[in-house]
């Protein structure tokens, strides 16, 4: 069963046509890898199916219903969350309060379930170490942590994530890569743009991969592992370059 399904999708951004017909189907409970070379449309897929670009044609459904054209609002509050490439923390504002802004249901901090706060923490130490300090002062790694954290403090339904390995040091990449699989475990539904291609292999339940505004393959990630010569010519590049 698919959680969303684009279908046709057309984006205009001006004078610019960035989306020309995509077609995308993210199933239930597993992790979907969107990948594709640089300028392929892939956070503009992002951008639309999150309301902030409007399609201008073909439809955007989740959970059978019709989204395409509700606002960013609206359909967060289907129960779907972004974590964008630029992670948009407030660095002014602490840990808590970045967490805080997203969780729904809180009013302060002690309001916030204790239960899945320690979960997060387990997942991500580093936010219970600086949970009083101004997220500005967290270092890239810590700050995309707390970007994913922040998706993360109520159940959702669908986490939509763009490049979260980008920028940072290997080691920094392990932890991300050990969270999200902890988070995989809990059969959430994901849509996980990368550029890092071991991520996207660790990941990945299925792939879809871009080039030129559409989505021109789409199939079993492990399809995408096991054949160099498919990675070169969808992606120039192979797994074996990444190890």
């Amino acid at each position: 069963m698919n959680l969303l399904e684009l279908s046709g999708v057309h984006t205009h951004v001006g004078a610019y046509h960035l989306l020309h017909g995509v077609d995308l189907a993210v199933p239930a409970g597993q992790v979907t890898m969107l990948l594709g070379r640089n300028g392929a449309g892939k956070t503009s897929t992002l951008r639309t199916l999150m309301g902030l670009w409007t399609a201008s044609a073909g439809t955007v459904t989740f959970k059978g219903e019709d989204i395409t054209k509700l606002s960013t609002p609206d359909i967060a509050s289907r129960g779907i969350a972004y974590v964008p490439e630029t992670m948009g923390i407030f660095g002014e504002l602490s840990v808590a309060e970045n967490l805080l802004l997203a969780a729904r249901s809180a009013k302060r901090p002690a309001d916030l379930d204790a239960k899945r706060l320690d979960w997060l923490f387990g997942l991500f130490p580093a936010l219970k170490t600086f949970w009083q300090h101004p997220a500005g002062k967290l270092s890239g790694g810590q700050k995309q942590m707390l970007a994913i954290a922040r998706a993360m403090i109520e159940p959702r339904e669908l986490l939509v994530i763009d490049e979260p390995s980008k920028g940072l040091a290997p080691s920094m990449v392990m932890n991300l890569i050990s969270a999200l699989r902890e988070l995989k475990s809990t059969q959430t539904t994901v849509l996980l743009v990368e550029q890092n291609f071991r991520v996207a292999a660790e990941l990945g339940d299925s792939v879809a991969v871009m080039d030129d505004g559409r989505v021109v393959h789409a199939g079993a990630m492990r399809e995408l592992i096991e054949d160099a010569g498919l990675q070169q010519r969808l992606l120039g590049l192979s797994l074996a370059a990444h190890q």
